[in-house]
């Protein structure tokens, strides 16, 4: 990642250094979003065919081969989601939907002792931090994917998010009656993860509705787009059919909701383990593993039907972990996936020690 930063950051002309690099300490660097806002930062279109070459390589480093590819796929779905919309769609841009509209941001020098990078666009939001040489943060990394199904030639389907998508539902699939109505948190889903792009994710927290400026920044600033962004939500809202006392039914607390892992079989437990592991390996191979054994108060929650192809939502919550999933808009054909760890995304956790080991 260093050399790979470095290298892209000389081959910068003056202005795009400017747009590529802020301080470490910006307070950008824990800002971050997962719609087609802009991102801040070095735009994948602005960049010369070497450069744009030198930002995926060091997203490949930041992703397990796995989930560079799904993130390569979800790059490549916004040719699909424009013909979708009719190629209407712009955001307030010459073209709303655009693979090109993937942003780059460097915070600090690349090899210095404390740096980081972000790269996000609709749908993708890579967050890492590096301190002495190790990356010691991988999160929020958010994925999604609109259309979640995408017809192929010959009755395929292209569908980056299916196998997380699948492997919850068969979890969910062999609980008994007990076990489902603990892990049942609402019987319908809601319109959007709950966590949203909080930067620190303070308990309760209630879904950030589609409308609010947190999600979109200043693009909502202009009148047209605020209504556009108002209609999502009244519409998104109005599938759900939830009212407020819904939404603080599955706000996420501090005492994680839904069926415990103690509480599974040991198969099921091992669904449980498989479906975490999904998500934790969106970091590079080796980093950041979790044990089997680490599971304990680990809860696993579900809202909506189990059958396939209605509007859904799970979530996995228990110490340094929060896992959400959602596919609901677009008649259950756009999802919506968030892998983080609360307490030190954004690498909070090593920067409070490290301040402590200063003062002393």
């Amino acid at each position: 990642m260093n050399e790979l930063a470095a290298t892209l950051l000389d081959s910068c002309d003056p202005r795009q250094r400017a747009a590529l690099v802020r301080a470490w300490d910006d307070k950008d660097r824990t800002t971050w979003f997962y719609t087609p806002t802009d991102h801040g930062g070095l735009p994948i279109g602005a960049q010369r065919p070497t450069q744009q070459r030198l930002t995926m390589q060091l997203v490949a480093g930041g992703l397990s081969e796995a989930a560079y590819n799904t993130v390569a796929a979800v790059i490549g779905l916004e040719n699909i989601l424009d013909r979708v919309e009719g190629f209407q769609r712009d955001w307030g841009r010459e073209r709303g939907r655009d693979p090109g509209l993937y942003w780059l941001r460097l915070f600090g020098a690349p090899g210095a002792d404390r740096w980081g990078w972000r790269f996000g666009g609709h749908h993708v939001s890579l967050n890492y931090v590096i301190e002495g040489g190790r990356l010691v943060s991988a999160t929020p990394c958010f994925i999604g994917a609109d259309p979640a199904r995408s017809a192929l030639l010959g009755g395929g389907e292209l569908a980056p998010l299916r196998a997380v998508e699948e492997a919850a539902r068969s979890l969910a699939g062999t609980l008994t009656e007990a076990q489902l109505r603990q892990a049942l948190l609402h019987p319908f889903a809601p319109s959007d993860i709950i966590s949203g792009n909080r930067a620190r994710l303070t308990v309760p927290a209630e879904m950030i509705h589609m409308n609010e400026g947190r999600l979109w920044g200043g693009l909502l600033d202009d009148p047209r787009m605020r209504q556009i962004a108002e209609l999502i939500d009244q519409n998104a809202e109005a599938a759900s059919g939830y009212q407020a006392d819904d939404h603080d039914r599955l706000a996420i607390r501090a005492a994680p909701s839904g069926l415990a892992a103690a509480d599974m079989t040991s198969d099921q437990q091992a669904l449980l383990y498989q479906l975490v592991a999904s998500y934790e390996s969106r970091a590079p191979d080796g980093v950041l593993s979790r044990t089997p054994e680490s599971l304990d108060g680990v809860h696993f929650g579900w809202a909506g039907p189990l059958a396939a192809g209605e509007p859904h939502y799970y979530r996995i919550h228990g110490p340094e972990l929060l896992v959400e999933y959602d596919n609901t808009q677009r008649g259950a054909n756009h999802a919506h996936s968030v892998w983080r760890r609360p307490d030190s995304d954004f690498g909070f956790d090593v920067l409070a020690a490290h301040r402590g080991n200063h003062r002393h």
